[in-house]
């Protein structure tokens, strides 16, 4: 696909590159591979030169924001273009075709955040693989959380790096017991796969 004396997107003479090509301008355009399309130019920049249409349905009115289509162009590959008009820019008029609910965007920001801040607690500082393996194992059934590089489990037991059976310290005997077994398998399922 060479370009090369394909584009016609200069000859329109509606004025630079930037006016051609404004936001809301509406064509009817053909490419180099032969497709074609009308759109309205929703967006253009010009340092690579691309332009991007809001493709609109055969037979449809042009309404910004309607079309469920986009398509980005590069204005050298386009070989034909005919100006058919203008519509208002949907960013500049705020006239959305859909409402937007701002509070429900608020509350999965928020959700959104306290899950990050939730796995960012979750995450060792300075600690192994195998230690955040060891801690990921616990924490499936056990409440646990990072106090420097050791493991606080059930706020009461304390295992220290290596992370080993004997390095399990506090609480009662029955939350120690527990906490070395899970320990155990953990440290036998992480020999049986090599990490």
């Amino acid at each position: 696909m060479d370009p090369a004396g394909a584009s016609v997107a200069n000859d329109i003479g509606i004025g630079g590159e930037g006016e051609k090509f404004a936001v809301g301008n509406i064509y009817s355009v053909k490419v180099i591979t032969g497709d074609e399309f009308r759109g309205i130019v929703m967006a253009y920049d010009p340092i690579p030169n691309f332009v991007f249409f809001d493709i609109l349905p055969k037979g449809s009115k042009p309404r910004p924001g309607h079309s469920k289509n986009t398509r980005m162009v590069n204005a050298k590959f386009i070989t034909g273009l005919s100006y058919l008009g203008k519509t208002e820019d949907p960013l500049v008029t705020g006239k959305f075709p859909v409402d937007i609910d701002l509070e429900g965007l608020r509350a999965k920001e928020a959700l959104a955040i306290r899950q990050a801040e939730a796995d960012a607690e979750r995450m060792g500082v300075g600690v192994t693989a195998e230690a955040q393996s060891i801690f990921d194992a616990l924490s499936k059934t056990l409440p646990v959380q990072w106090e420097n590089s050791d493991i606080l489990v059930m706020k009461e037991v304390r295992v220290r790096s290596p992370y080993l059976s004997d390095c399990v310290f506090g609480g009662t005997d029955a939350a120690n017991n527990r906490v070395k077994k899970v320990l155990e398998l953990e440290r036998r399922r992480l020999q049986l796969f090599g990490t």
